[in-house]
């Protein structure tokens, strides 16, 4: 036989009651059908006890809705001919007596524990027999009659040894079909109607299942079963297949809200299956909970949360070696009748933190500074308050016995993601670790986790991307392209977020739509600005996050240092921070550092070309760069291959812009300011403290062409043709190329003109394409050269791909 329960969500309306016939009716050994109240009863009459108590007449309303509730159903399921009136006469009668019993609090406007337990038992005791005789054969039996209790500490618990006795004789021939209420009870001696508390369906269910020693034990409710976190906060949460009782039990406790923690001892210690199903959704799975899984599956199973956390701390030196002290700060608690869910202990004594929840702290805190208020007036322990709004956090899983890593693996996840643990707990069963954050980081925390030990299908960066022009607009649609591939590839989703030009921004946390994101931007865009995006990334909190500078601009170069303070990783095109002062380059790097993110700027240097990462491979490894000799400007280069006898110098200068290997203002190329930026760069990456006034300069163009407006400068550039035009004619003739040079060598900088002869390695460097000669203690007789495309959109955004691609690979 086997043991079926339905909470009151599966009995709460028509189609759901009509469910449970056919699921009920549908088993073909005997069964047993333990059912809640109909969805929201219970509440509705506890709600209307407190009305009559208080003497409002208020109450009739309530107690109106209930009686036309019940009648409703009754009409619309039971078919007239099927025993309609017969029920509606039962139903009647208990409705009347619970009549009667609001009338009497409402004339004496009291209510004692007693009468609200009497109560709050009509509910179950109306839903069986509507079930009861609902069901084809179905038998009805009262609950109260063999599920007793006795009291102790004020409270109703179970007789364990008088109810299995009484279980057994009462069933000791099965019907097909058996139905009864759960949660109600009678206490052992009187006879009054008690109950196991809220959630008591499942345990009555339970305590049934395992005396009579039931095949299974089914709960059915209105979710599929355990989900490996609350699919509310995170959208990828999926249902878990099997669990142990173990887990199941450290998941209940920490809010997961699926079964009655206490319904799991019974049925496990006689190793008797819990099959959690959907009255909504019985084709799905849902989740088995027995004593060994089939499989071993993950680490972690699942996580939970409880979002209503105080974290009272009990702390000072008279503590240390003082033995007792726990056993005060529980006895006290344990009188007041307050619940601890977490307890965290220094080993050094002088501290111990315990959770409560938020209305249970302040009864607490009077209670313990009570209990030590000798010592507290001694100065031996500080006074006790406590610190409320907080959330705790529980990861579950028996497989994290004896598994290396997983405790270090959750800390440094959530400290790279800025998120602070206020206090921890791990039981040497090893199948719970928990610790308590700030309320505002417990979504963050869900799925960073989530994301991290791989309960979610995919890896997901949230990128906040600044920029739409040719850089970020190719960037954008290299993501929108590549995303399905990289989510079937690789596990991993990029999630863009965010996304700002120099007028609008857009913010979204599911993830923006990448094929119409214009138009998105133009119509629903926020009017944009550095303190708007740095107050809405900050503010948005999301977990692996990351912001993508594919600007120019200063005002954005300087959100960096706040971006990565709060644990938002920085992937720069823009190259004014890496070349702004050495001290703030530096900042900006030990703080990313310090914080566990990542500060990158691989496209600050030949766009797509892996030479920061080179630099970087070759430091980290023990080398030192002696030497760098480069052409680091691809616009440069471009203009020195383009000029000829049919092109003159000008013409090459805006052809250059044209084929947007310049930037907007060509003057930025032409002054050597950008190749200048590029040889800081890579001087502080190569270790050399540079400043940009450091770096010798040798131009080409007078200083005064970089004065004035830029259309005065398109009016005398031309001036300039004839001179180089005589110097192109005499370079011709020496078979030489001119090229512009960025050179660092025993910690000189400099960058000018160059000629160079058929033999030098830059002789041939054709188009935009930079080259870089890499002399090392290790290179040293044949330096290292990198050479290869150094400017364009697509390759430039191909290189901030890769860097957002490193982060999602650390």
């Amino acid at each position: 036989m086997k043991v079926v329960k339905f909470g009151g969500t599966s009995v709460g309306s028509v189609n759901s009651i009509l469910s449970v016939k056919k699921i009920v009716e549908s088993v073909q050994e005997p069964v047993i059908v333990v059912v809640s109240a109909l969805g929201g009863i219970t509440d509705k009459l506890i709600n209307t006890s407190k009305t009559a108590a208080s003497g409002n007449s208020e109450y009739e309303k309530d107690f109106a809705e209930i009686v036309c509730r019940h009648a409703e159903i009754v009409k619309e399921v039971i078919p007239a001919d099927a025993g309609q009136q017969e029920l509606q006469v039962q139903v009647s009668e208990l409705l009347n007596e619970l009549k009667d019993i609001f009338q009497g609090i409402y004339l004496i406007k009291d209510i004692s524990p007693k009468t609200l337990d009497t109560i709050v038992s009509y509910g179950e005791r109306l839903s069986s027999i509507l079930v009861a005789k609902l069901i084809k054969g179905a038998k009805w039996f009262d609950s109260r009659k063999f599920i007793k209790t006795e009291k102790k500490y004020s409270k109703h618990i179970l007789d364990t040894e008088l109810t299995n006795e009484l279980i057994k004789e009462t069933f000791k021939e099965l019907p097909q079909v058996s139905v009864l209420g759960g949660f109600i009870s009678s206490d052992k001696v009187t006879g009054d109607v008690t109950n196991l508390g809220r959630g008591g369906s499942d345990y009555t269910a339970s305590v049934i299942a395992a005396a009579l020693n039931a095949s299974i034990l089914e709960i059915w409710t209105d979710v599929d079963g355990f989900m490996t976190a609350d699919p509310k906060v995170i959208s990828s949460a999926y249902t878990i297949d099997e669990l142990t009782y173990v887990e199941a039990m450290e998941l209940c406790n920490f809010g997961a809200k699926v079964v009655y923690p206490p319904t799991i001892y019974p049925v496990c210690h006689k190793n008797i299956p819990i099959l959690i199903k959907n009255t909504f959704n019985p084709e799905g799975n849902g989740t088995m909970i027995v004593q060994k899984p089939k499989s071993e599956g993950k680490a972690i199973k699942g996580i939970s949360s409880i979002n209503d956390t105080s974290l009272i701390t009990v702390q000072g030196l008279g503590m240390v070696g003082v033995i007792g002290v726990n056993y005060r700060i529980f006895r006290s608690l344990a009188k007041g009748g307050i619940s601890v869910f977490l307890v965290s202990q220094a080993s050094s004594e002088n501290s111990t933190s315990i959770g409560v929840r938020n209305a249970d702290a302040d009864l607490a805190c009077e209670l313990l500074n009570d209990e030590f208020s000798k010592e507290i007036e001694m100065g031996e322990i500080s006074e006790i308050s406590a610190e409320k709004d907080l959330a705790t956090v529980a990861i579950v899983g028996e497989n994290m016995k004896h598994t290396p890593g997983i405790a270090g693996k959750l800390f440094g996840t959530l400290g790279r993601n800025g998120i602070n643990v206020i206090a921890c707990a791990q039981g040497a069963s090893e199948t719970n670790i928990s610790f308590v954050v700030d309320l505002n980081s417990l979504r963050k925390s869900l799925n960073v986790i989530h994301d991290s030990f791989f309960l979610s299908e995919y890896q997901v960066l949230n990128l906040f991307i600044c920029g739409t022009g040719t850089v970020g607009g190719s960037l954008i649609e290299q993501i929108r392209t590549q995303r399905q591939k990289l989510m079937e590839e690789n596990g991993l989703k990029l999630n863009v977020v965010g996304i700002a030009d120099n007028l609008k921004a857009i913010f979204h946390r599911p993830g923006l739509d990448l094929n119409n994101y214009q138009e998105t931007l133009k119509n629903e865009g926020l009017d944009n600005s550095p303190e708007l995006l740095r107050n809405e990334i900050i503010g948005m909190n999301i977990f692996n996050s990351v912001f993508v500078d594919c600007t120019a601009s200063p005002d954005i170069a300087a959100l960096y240092k706040d971006l990565l303070s709060h644990n938002v990783s920085v992937v720069a095109a823009n190259k004014i921070a890496a070349s702004s002062e050495y001290d703030n380059y530096r900042e900006l790097k030990q703080t990313a550092r310090r914080r566990g993110v990542k500060y990158l700027f691989e496209t600050n240097v030949g766009a797509g070309l892996p030479i920061i990462n080179t630099i970087n491979d070759l430091m980290n490894s023990g080398d030192k760069i002696l030497k760098i000799e480069a052409v680091l400007s691809g616009t440069l280069n471009y203009i020195f291959n383009k000029i000829s006898a049919d092109i003159p110098f000008s013409r090459t200068i805006k052809m250059a812009q044209e084929e947007r290997y310049s930037e907007p203002d060509p003057r930025i190329d032409l002054s050597g300011k950008d190749v200048i930026r590029k040889l800081v760069i890579l001087a502080r990456e190569a270790g050399y403290r540079l400043e940009q006034s450091d770096v010798e300069k040798n131009l080409f163009v007078p200083d005064s062409f970089f004065e004035g407006s830029l259309d005065e400068f398109w009016g005398r550039i031309s001036g300039l043709d004839a001179d180089f035009e005589a110097r192109r004619q005499v370079l011709e003739k020496e078979n030489k190329h001119w090229r512009f040079v960025a050179k660092l060598e025993n910690g000189k900088a400099s960058v000018g003109l160059q000629e160079v002869g058929p033999t030098h390695p830059f002789y041939n460097l054709e188009g935009s394409n930079n080259i870089i000669l890499l002399t090392t203690e290790r290179y040293k007789e044949y330096p290292m050269m990198i050479q290869g495309y150094g400017a364009g959109a697509s390759v430039t955004a191909a290189g901030v791909f890769a860097d957002i691609m490193s982060i999602a690979n650390v």
